[in-house]
């Protein structure tokens, strides 16, 4: 085994940080919408306590390995690095802020030499971890037309055109771990996303969603890859592996027509 290659312990090591993340979001939370603070104040106590809580754990258990944070300065050392920790600590930031809502998510992912293979996505507001320490099969196919999850505020021309295409329905939802967990839970069938995010907003999401067997790829059917210069990445496709060659056909027709 390369000294690079994934530990069991790497694995578990993910769903620990996810699950005691959520926990500590969770408390924060409830005492700070007991406090009455504002949802500005809630946005960036939960974005600072959850990047401190990640950073500490990584750098007394991972000290030798590179990290990329959403709430951290990139300081590019992590090109120096075959394992590399990508972390959003709070995904869907404004749905945190906005109590009672439950579609936000921690982020705990190891990409090595740009291959994403560990990851842990907690759902911390329904107690849940989904992680590759512990990969479960997909559920059994929906019944009913395919469901996609899209931006509950803005989904993207591409989702819309694609449900057409494939006689689907639009199922808004909030951080796009929580959309990705949601197919690997039964709750959809897929997620298509061209409107630009960041590779610690799929990084994990990702990770799982390979592990559990879902279909993961750009939209054009080329593999993800993380740690670059540049951590933007502006499209990915996470669906039930029966309904990927139909949806990158739609996505295929949607760029042609664009």
């Amino acid at each position: 085994m390369s000294p690079a290659a994934a530990t069991d312990l790497d694995h578990q090591l993910a769903a620990d940080i996810a699950h005691e993340t959520g926990r500590l979001l969770v408390g924060l939370r409830r005492k700070l919408v007991a406090d009455g603070v504002d949802s500005r104040t809630l946005k960036d106590e939960g974005d600072r306590q959850a990047h401190d809580y990640i950073v500490g754990r990584l750098a007394a258990e991972r000290p030798d390995d590179g990290l990329l944070s959403e709430e951290g300065a990139d300081d590019h050392a992590r090109l120096e690095r075959s394992r590399v920790w990508i972390v959003d600590p709070l995904d869907g930031t404004r749905e945190f802020s906005e109590p009672p809502r439950i579609d936000w998510a921690v982020h705990i992912a190891m990409a090595i030499d740009g291959e994403p293979v560990v990851g842990a996505v907690a759902l911390p507001a329904e107690e849940l971890v989904l992680s590759t320490a512990s990969p479960q099969p997909l559920p059994p196919a929906h019944d009913g037309p395919p469901r996609l999850v899209v931006s509950r505020s803005r989904p993207p021309a591409a989702a819309t055109y694609v449900a057409e295409s494939i006689d689907g329905e639009l199922v808004p939802m909030g951080s796009a771990g929580a959309k990705v967990m949601a197919v690997l839970l039964g709750r959809a069938d897929v997620y298509a996303h061209t409107g630009g995010q960041y590779e610690w907003d799929s990084c994990a999401p990702i990770a799982v969603a390979a592990a559990f067997g879902a279909h993961t790829s750009r939209v054009d059917g080329s593999p993800l890859r993380y740690n670059r210069p540049d951590p933007y990445l502006p499209d990915l496709l996470v669906c039930r592996p029966e309904l990927a060659r139909p949806t990158l056909d739609a996505l295929a027709s949607f760029e042609a027509s664009t």
